[in-house]
């Protein structure tokens, strides 16, 4: 008998789907599937690569309403990010379209001959996606390694599989040859411990925890095969005194708030030099109080729930004995709701430590510029950060001394498919997106040939 999960809709707190939990033999029996699809894949040429990805961004596109409709009741996402969220899945996909005619390798200068490289698709890559980001994060791992000739086989969260799903369904309705791109729900201790120690499965994706990260790393070690890793953050917020102070304070929210703070890369400390401290909190006050916490259905929200009961429970942990300065506001009801909250904290507090992946941000004054990188690296983190400055010099300087994989000066965003995304520390290995991705599911293969007439 099949063992199956039963979904949760975060804004209602009422059970609606079930969902099978594969059995390791159905992990297995995807994997050979794979394995089968991947050489057909990789012997085609690059432009039927390329077309074919193009047919599954139009498809894509044309099931964008569905795809948002989905991640609204199974994620709790507001209407209006969830319809970007699966149109970004379209744009990812036609951006990596255009690798597999650009995987070309390299011509090196030997004596007695041709030495070249040529960039070989690993084989079939195992993707383990996290519930905060359920389609734009199964996209930045499949788009690149589909393009680069290997079969993907997905394991979505269990919180959250609905839109993967449906993606691979619309994989095939575009075309897609039969287990190419597969996605298998169930627990992580099957189904993505499987692609860790399955000897066919030659590269792991892996977007989640830092904690699983890490054994996720040990066990493809163990293995010899190679690992992307997208992990845990506490990104730093740097506002110094010369900074536009209105135009910080309105996007701070949105830089730690989005998709109710359940993001790595959520600013979830703000470092406001000491001179301009309490004015950039009378700034706040207001920008945190008019931040729209509602029905993830409509137009309005800007912030729906937490994922679950339980995640609510520890987010509030955070709070106890905290020092919290102002709240926002919760709609009445059953679903997982969570009051953004802005907290006066001290660097050795755990909420300026720990990643609490929720809408609760702990603010701290510096009192200059090495004071600013020294707190901002005061953490086991390196994921993400934002600077404040009209002080060109300064932000160049705080940028290269800050220990980030991606920071962005007099912005909160920072990610974007065409540009490097990765961590630095615990906060992951390996880098993800940008116009290389596709390389980075390949090996490199160096092929010497000899034309020497003696």
């Amino acid at each position: 008998m099949t063992s199956t999960f039963t979904l949760t809709d975060p804004a209602t707190g009422q059970g609606f789907r079930d969902v099978p939990r594969a059995s390791v033999e159905a992990v297995d029996a995807a994997i050979a599937a794979a394995v089968i699809a991947q050489r057909s894949w990789a012997a085609l040429a690059p432009l039927a690569r390329a077309d074919a990805l193009r047919s599954f961004a139009r498809v894509v596109e044309a099931h964008v309403e569905e795809l948002a409709q989905l991640e609204v009741r199974n994620s709790g996402h507001p209407i209006s990010s969830a319809r970007w969220e699966a149109s970004h899945v379209a744009q990812v996909l036609n951006f990596y379209a255009g690798a597999p005619e650009r995987l070309s390798g390299q011509q090196i200068p030997v004596a007695g001959g041709l030495d070249v490289t040529f960039h070989e698709p690993y084989g079939v890559v195992g993707i383990i996606v996290p519930w905060n980001f359920p389609m734009t994060i199964a996209s930045w791992g499949f788009a690149p390694a589909l393009a680069a000739g290997n079969a993907v086989v997905l394991k979505p969260a269990e919180l959250t599989p609905l839109t993967a799903v449906r993606l691979g369904e619309l994989a095939l309705e575009a075309g897609l040859p039969d287990g190419l791109f597969q996605v298998v729900t169930g627990a992580g201790s099957v189904v993505g411990q499987r692609f860790v120690e399955h000897p066919d499965v030659r590269k792991v994706v892996f977007t989640g925890s830092t904690d699983v990260g890490v054994e996720v790393a040990a066990g493809c070690a163990r293995g010899l095969k190679p690992v992307t890793l997208e992990l845990g953050g506490k990104s730093a917020n740097i506002v110094f005194a010369d900074a536009d102070l209105e135009k910080a304070a309105a996007s701070a929210p949105g830089a730690v708030f989005d998709n109710a703070g359940q993001d790595c890369c959520a600013r979830s400390r703000i470092l406001v030099q000491r001179s301009v401290y309490d004015r950039f909190l009378e700034l706040l006050e207001p920008a945190v109080a008019a931040w729209r916490v509602g029905d993830p259905s409509l137009e309005t929200t800007e912030m729906g729930p937490l994922i679950s009961a339980s995640h609510r429970s520890t987010v509030a942990e955070f709070l106890d004995g905290a020092d919290i300065a102002f709240r926002g506001s919760v709609p009445a009801g059953d679903g997982f709701w969570f009051a953004p909250t802005v907290v006066l904290a001290s660097p050795e507090d755990r909420i300026a430590r720990e990643e609490v992946f929720g809408p609760v941000v702990a603010v701290l004054p510096f009192d200059d510029e090495a004071d600013a990188i020294r707190l901002a690296n005061d953490t086991i983190y390196g994921l993400a950060g934002s600077l404040w400055t009209e002080n060109l010099g300064r932000a160049v300087r705080v940028a290269r001394g800050v220990k980030s994989g991606v920071l962005s000066v007099n912005s909160h965003s920072s990610v974007r498919y065409w540009t490097p995304f990765g961590g630095m520390k615990a906060s992951g290995l390996g880098r993800e997106l940008g116009p290389d991705a596709a390389e980075h599911f390949t090996e490199t293969k160096n092929v010497f040939f000899a034309t020497d007439a003696s």
